[in-house]
């Protein structure tokens, strides 16, 4: 309760903490602290569900920001690695919800399975809405239209 402040989410989130604690039981030692274990798994399933939320929060409020380091492996220039990211951070924004959720889902790590069960809607759904994802992201992105214009030419 003093994580959530909500009872229901605190349920969830003791729920969660068992399910995880069982998957990783192998890797309790005998001898240690049981409820400390348990404390370390709880607090950071409560941390990783919080960022994962405010990262969907902050991208249904038009400000996505993804983590892509410029100079690393699109450019060395900073000048095009800025403009890069600008595009991609458009192409982003004018993704309808029900395909940027489950895009953006994924990206995060989540799997197909438990971007359905939380969306409720079908895997088959979920695949499809980000692969649709991604081809409009790739519509919409200016270093792949200009790829493709100097392909053909």
């Amino acid at each position: 309760m003093s994580f959530t402040h909500n009872i229901d989410d605190a349920d969830d989130l003791v729920q969660d903490t068992f399910v995880k604690a069982i998957r990783y039981a192998k890797n309790f030692k005998k001898g240690t602290n049981l409820k400390a274990w348990l404390y370390m798994i709880l607090r950071n399933t409560f941390i990783n569900s919080y960022r994962r939320k405010n990262l969907a929060r902050s991208f249904m409020d038009n400000n996505v920001d993804i983590s892509i380091h410029p100079g690393t492996n699109t450019t060395s220039n900073m000048g095009v690695g800025k403009c890069i990211l600008n595009d991609l951070n458009n192409a982003l924004k004018k993704l309808e919800p029900q395909y940027a959720i489950p895009f953006i889902k994924n990206f995060e790590g989540y799997k197909y399975h438990e971007i359905a069960e939380e969306m409720k809607i079908p895997i088959g759904t979920v695949k499809t809405r980000i692969h649709l994802a991604r081809k409009i992201l790739k519509s919409n992105l200016k270093m792949y239209k200009e790829q493709f214009t100097e392909s053909r030419v």
